[in-house]
């Protein structure tokens, strides 16, 4: 049967992560013709935009729970960083690294730690990544990890000795410098993901094609895809 969700009227919605990234993905929209004026105005309290003319729908929303709205069908297409895209772990389908928002995860921790690593001993890892950190750890390294879910600064968690390392994200390293902390291993290359619900590809198969084509052209173009 039919997804009823979808016909001539349909708006291809699209759920982007608050900030900095919506910001992006906004100007790289308005470059492959895309606009929403309604977006503009900083003084709206509207919580969705609507461009009627290209029948398309924008909300923002909380990176964490962007895959979520494009699992479940409320966003045909979201971006998102990739950190967020692995560890929320939907099922959507990443078809285009965005090339910007780019940084690295990270195992951090004292220098002392390092031993610790090679010798694949048990360890305890902090991370606000708890899916990734486990992925890495167990997938990829083969090495047993007692793992501690934090929402604050991870930092924090090496340096009170709650754990021996950490797993976060590192842009400059700034931070962990001026904590006496220091990148130990590489996990993965961050950036921003444009991902796209299952349904959605399917029903909606040319006008999503067709805008991931302009968004690439456009990346080529600028040296960032």
């Amino acid at each position: 049967m039919a997804d009823q969700r979808f016909n001539d009227e349909h708006y291809l919605t699209f759920a982007l992560g608050k900030g900095r990234l919506a910001n992006k993905t906004l100007e790289i929209l308005e470059q492959v013709g895309i606009t929403c004026e309604e977006m503009k105005d900083k003084n709206s309290r509207k919580l969705i935009f609507v461009n009627e003319e290209l029948k398309m729908k924008f909300f923002l929303a909380k990176g964490p729970d962007v895959p979520t709205y494009v699992e479940l069908g409320s966003a045909d297409i979201g971006v998102a960083g990739s950190d967020t895209v692995m560890e929320e772990n939907r099922n959507v389908y990443e078809v285009l690294d965005l090339g910007f928002g780019k940084c690295k995860m990270c195992v951090c921790g004292p220098a002392s730690a390092r031993e610790l690593l090679q010798r694949h001993e048990r360890i305890r890892v902090a991370s606000k990544y708890p899916n990734i950190a486990k992925d890495y750890f167990y997938n990829k390294k083969h090495q047993t990890v007692d793992l501690i879910k934090l929402n604050g600064s991870v930092e924090l968690g090496a340096l009170v000795q709650l754990s021996d390392v950490i797993v976060d994200i590192v842009e400059t390293g700034s931070t962990l410098r001026e904590n006496g902390l220091v990148v130990l291993e590489e996990v993965c290359p961050l950036s921003a993901r444009m991902i796209v619900n299952p349904v959605s590809m399917q029903m909606e198969k040319e006008r999503i094609r067709d805008l991931v084509l302009k968004i690439r052209n456009y990346l080529a173009e600028k040296g960032e895809a």
